[in-house]
C-alpha cells in the first residue's frame, strides 16, 4: 500500500513538473512574440517582484504613411494603445524606454512623447545608439533620462520632404512646429529655448547641413538628458521610483512621480 502512495506521488510531481515546463515555454514563446512583433515585453522576474514595461524606439518613427518593409520602423499605433494600457493597468509598475532612433514624423514623435509624459506610474528613458530629431522630445518626456557614453543626439531644424509651397504661410507652419517641439523639450528637461535653438541652427558640425552633434556627456552637460550610464543605471533608478511610489501609498492611480530632471 505504502509503495503504491509513493509511486503516485511521485507520478504527480512529475506531472506537475511538466506542466510547470509547458507553462515556461509558452510564457517564453509568448515574450518571444511579442518582442518580435513590436519590441515590447515585460521585465518581471525580478528580486523586487515589479513589473516593469519595457518599450523601443527603433529605427525610423512612422506616422500616417507606411515606410518601406526594408525599414527598421517604430508605429505609432502600436506604441499609443500600449501606453494607454500601461496607464489603465493594476499589474505594471514602472516603464523604461529604450531609444535607438533616427527620429521620424513629427506629429507621431509628439504624440508618442505627449503620451508617456503623462503617465502617472515612473517612466525611464535610455538612450542607446542614438536619439536623433524627433527622438529628442521622446528621450526628455519621461520622469529620469540617461544617456550611454557613446551614444548621440542629433539636434536640427524641422525639415520636410517633397514638393514645398514657397509662400509665407508655409514658413509660419514650419515656425509653428519647431515651437511645438522646442516647446515640449524645453518644458521636460533643464535647456533653455534660446541654448536649443542656438544647437538648431550650428552650422559648423554637421556636414552640409545646420544643426549639432551630442554625444553622452554633452547631451547631460547641455541639460537635455539627466545622466550618463547604461541599462543597469536606468533598471536601479526605475526601482527605487518605483520604490519610493509605493510607499507613499500610490498603488497606480495617484498623482505622476516627480523625479529632478
Amino acid at each position: 500500500m505504502g509503495n503504491k502512495e509513493n509511486k503516485q506521488n511521485k507520478n504527480s510531481k512529475k506531472e506537475e513538473k511538466r506542466e510547470d515546463q509547458e507553462k515556461q515555454q509558452d510564457k517564453e514563446q509568448h515574450r518571444d512574440e511579442r518582442i518580435e512583433a513590436n519590441g515590447q515585453v515585460t521585465l518581471d522576474e525580478n528580486d523586487k517582484h515589479h513589473k516593469i514595461h519595457l518599450i523601443t524606439i527603433i529605427g525610423e518613427i512612422e506616422g500616417h504613411d507606411n515606410l518601406s518593409s526594408s525599414s527598421k520602423t517604430t508605429k505609432y499605433e502600436h506604441v499609443l494603445p500600449q501606453l494607454a494600457a500601461i496607464e489603465d493597468s493594476r499589474d505594471i509598475d514602472g516603464v523604461l524606454i529604450l531609444l535607438n532612433t533616427m527620429g521620424g514624423d513629427v506629429e507621431a514623435g509628439l504624440a508618442i512623447a505627449e503620451m508617456i509624459a503623462s503617465i502617472s506610474k515612473p517612466t525611464i528613458s535610455l538612450v542607446l545608439g542614438g536619439s536623433h530629431s524627433i527622438g529628442v522630445p521622446i528621450a526628455v518626456s519621461t520622469d529620469y533620462s540617461y544617456i550611454v557614453p557613446t551614444g548621440t543626439m542629433v539636434i536640427h531644424p524641422v525639415r520636410l520632404t517633397g514638393m514645398v509651397i514657397g509662400v509665407q504661410q508655409t514658413f509660419d507652419y514650419f515656425r509653428q512646429i519647431q515651437n511645438r517641439i522646442t516647446g515640449f523639450v524645453c518644458e521636460h528637461c533643464k535647456i533653455s529655448k534660446a541654448r536649443i535653438e542656438e544647437l538648431m541652427m550650428e552650422t559648423g558640425v554637421l556636414t552640409k547641413d545646420v544643426g549639432t552633434i551630442l554625444v553622452g556627456q554633452e547631451a547631460v552637460e547641455e541639460g537635455i538628458i539627466c545622466e550618463v550610464g547604461g541599462i543597469k543605471d536606468a533598471i536601479a533608478r526605475l526601482h527605487e521610483m518605483i520604490d519610493r511610489r509605493l510607499a507613499a501609498g500610490d498603488g497606480g492611480c495617484g498623482s505622476r512621480t516627480t523625479d529632478t530632471k
